[in-house]
């Protein structure tokens, strides 16, 4: 089933939120402003529904606060060292919005547009268009992230994109996730495993080395699953936490991680064809009133963005973030619920 009411409006408009929801009970709710998630509620171990993902109950909220919330970020998801990148022999300087550097597109990314949206029953598709030059980036390009809820309890989010000039592209959500439901405080014992062998270390400013290393011995190393928060205090993360990017392994759509909450016993599996996740624990996520009461504070919730690696642009040991003029991106990242027993 799906409904379409109004969300509010706010600086950049009207904001609708596309709500779909499944046979067994399971929602989820999409907001036509940075088509982002608002809501994703799931079954506990005792089957009640549990809101897992933190967000505002108000279009004036999303707008007015920082941390990009659920929303889909791009034209580049994660960061560019120096705001610049070199592109078939033309250097672009980029809107510089994180010190020195650019962060999920700028001041202006697809988290803050109003998109288009159509929809049918199970899925909404929004949809919104990027201009040549708009932040620093080359072509004009048309972004669609379709949403579709399965009845096997899945959040499924297909990205689509294409461009009249070659470019960047790389899109991901950024949900921050507490599978004891939102507001119930830290997420440092949620339990989490990730299939990656290595990982991209980052300097002071979050920014890739350009090495690729091993996660053995490391507290990156979540090949077998671990409480999140076991390592916190390891050098390697600086006294904050994760903001990290791991390098998946295998290609194609395949799982890459799952979580699972220590008290609602909820169990989330990420499924991706992207290379990448960047781990992040809401270090940042400053003290803030969220959905229906709640607090939010640093560590209240985790994102597991699937995509390119950061500044893949400028390292050339990276997997390209390169879309040629008129190719069409497609990358795919589903989300699974279940309150099974975790697999190796």
């Amino acid at each position: 089933m799906t409904t379409i009411t109004e969300f509010g409006s706010n600086v950049r408009g009207r904001v609708s939120a596309v709500t779909l929801e499944n046979r067994n009970g399971m929602r989820a709710s999409v907001l036509s402003y940075g088509a982002t998630l608002q809501s994703l509620q799931v079954p506990d171990k005792n089957g009640a529904l549990t809101d897992v993902v933190l967000g505002y109950d108000s279009a004036e909220e999303y707008a007015a606060n920082s941390g990009y919330l659920g929303a889909t970020v791009g034209r580049n998801a994660n960061r560019i060292a120096g705001a610049a990148f070199t592109l078939n022999g033309t250097r672009y300087r980029l809107t510089a919005n994180e010190n020195r550097s650019q962060l999920h597109g700028g001041f202006l990314g697809l988290d803050k547009k109003i998109w288009s949206c159509a929809c049918r029953d199970g899925w909404a598709e929004f949809s919104a268009v990027l201009e040549d030059g708009e932040e620093g980036f080359p072509g004009r390009m048309t972004v669609c992230v379709r949403f579709s809820l399965e009845d096997d309890n899945s959040l499924r989010i297909d990205y689509r994109a294409v461009c009249d000039a070659d470019t960047v592209a790389n899109f991901t959500n950024h949900a921050y996730f507490n599978l004891n439901g939102q507001g119930s405080g830290p997420i440092w014992n949620h339990t989490l495993q990730i299939g990656a062998d290595r990982f991209t270390p980052a300097d002071a400013e979050t920014l890739p080395t350009g090495e690729l290393r091993s996660v053995a011995g490391t507290c990156m190393d979540f090949r077998t699953a671990k409480p999140i928060g076991r390592d916190r205090g390891d050098a390697l993360l600086g006294g904050v936490g994760y903001d990290h990017n791991l390098c998946l392994n295998g290609s194609g759509l395949r799982l890459a991680a799952q979580a699972r909450g220590d008290v609602s016993g909820i169990r989330m599996r990420v499924y991706t064809t992207m290379e990448g996740l960047q781990l992040y624990t809401g270090n940042y996520l400053s003290r803030r009133a969220g959905k229906a009461g709640a607090v939010y504070e640093p560590y209240g919730g985790f994102c597991m963005e699937t995509q390119r690696y950061p500044d893949a642009i400028n390292q050339p040991a990276f997997p390209s973030p390169v879309l040629r003029r008129g190719e069409e991106y497609r990358e795919t990242t589903i989300w699974r619920f279940d309150g099974g027993e975790d697999e190796t």
